[in-house]
């Protein structure tokens, strides 16, 4: 029989999940020791082998049957196959060959990975998106009595959720409303695990990639735009000129004598840098009255230093 990578994994956690936990702490070995110790030491004394038999038995049953979990941990407790409670976190006792425990949970905060390949958005567009979960064990009795494989179980449910959740978005969301996708994945995820004992603390979207060909289709539409934005706001910027000008128009139209400031301010502006050119049609010099004003100012560029 050939499994898949997912059938394969799925049976190892089952098989270590049914196997007897070999944890044994250091107080059991501790007391282990000291009874054969004793045993011996008696043996000699009473030259009789029956205090190292005896020595040998209670060590072993203190090895077996003191444990121990550590300060984040739980561990169920099976009597006969059946549960009589949660022990831990320090130190625990259990009759041996009668009572059997279950793997120890931790309930620390843990980090899932999750990711979706070439999933289509709403608007059918193939995305890559990788995102991670934080999630914890806040009842680890729901956790074990209700769920085979817990940390698989989330795994599944927070890819499913992630395929799910890019079906309902479109591309623009995704790039731009990261932060609302991860709430919207923490919600349904958090509702999928909670009545196993497992609540999700957050979901962050790490990476959304697209392909090369669209990616390159989206630079050149923004490049489009940006385009188009740029020739409307010099469109709008020639209006304003245009309307500015005609306004000007009409002051200059009934004021003659404005007009021709203006115009002289223009050739003063024009005219006084050294060096400078200006080139003005005689019918403008007639009717402005420049000619004795360009006369003086070129005998004043021609003055010598």
């Amino acid at each position: 029989m050939i499994l898949t990578p997912i059938a394969q994994k799925t049976r190892d956690n089952t098989m270590s999940s049914q196997s007897f936990d070999p944890r044994i702490s250091r107080i059991g070995l501790a007391v282990f020791i000291l009874s054969i110790t004793a045993g011996a030491g008696l043996t000699v004394a009473a030259q009789s082998p029956y205090p190292m038999l005896a020595g040998a038995l209670i060590g072993l049953y203190f090895l077996f049957a003191i444990r121990m979990a550590n300060q984040w941990e739980k561990v169920a407790v099976l009597r006969f196959g059946r549960y009589i409670g949660l022990r831990g976190p320090g130190l625990y006792h259990i009759i041996p060959v009668v009572d059997s425990i279950s793997r120890y949970v931790d309930q620390r905060v843990r980090v899932a990975g999750v990711s979706a390949e070439s999933t289509l958005t709403r608007d059918t567009v193939p995305v890559n998106v990788d995102a991670i979960v934080f999630w914890l064990v806040w009842n680890a009795e729901k956790s074990i009595l209700e769920v085979q494989d817990f940390a698989q179980a989330v795994d599944m449910s927070a890819q499913t959720a992630l395929r799910e959740s890019i079906g309902r978005h479109d591309l623009h969301q995704m790039v731009a409303e990261r932060e609302m996708l991860g709430l919207e994945l923490q919600r349904i995820l958090d509702s999928k695990t909670n009545p196993w004992g497992i609540t999700v603390q957050s979901v962050e979207i790490r990476d959304v990639q697209i392909p090369m060909e669209l990616q390159d289709a989206m630079s050149r539409q923004a490049q489009a735009e940006r385009e188009r934005q740029a020739r409307n706001i010099l469109g709008q910027a020639e209006t304003e000129i245009a309307d500015k000008f005609a306004q000007a128009s009409l002051v200059y139209q009934n004021n003659p004598t404005a007009l021709h400031l203006r115009a002289m301010n223009m050739l003063y502006e024009a005219i006084k840098e050294r060096g400078s050119m200006v080139i003005v049609p005689s019918s403008a010099v007639e009717t402005m009255g420049l000619g004795g004003s360009l006369a003086t100012a070129s005998l004043a560029g021609a003055r010598p230093q």
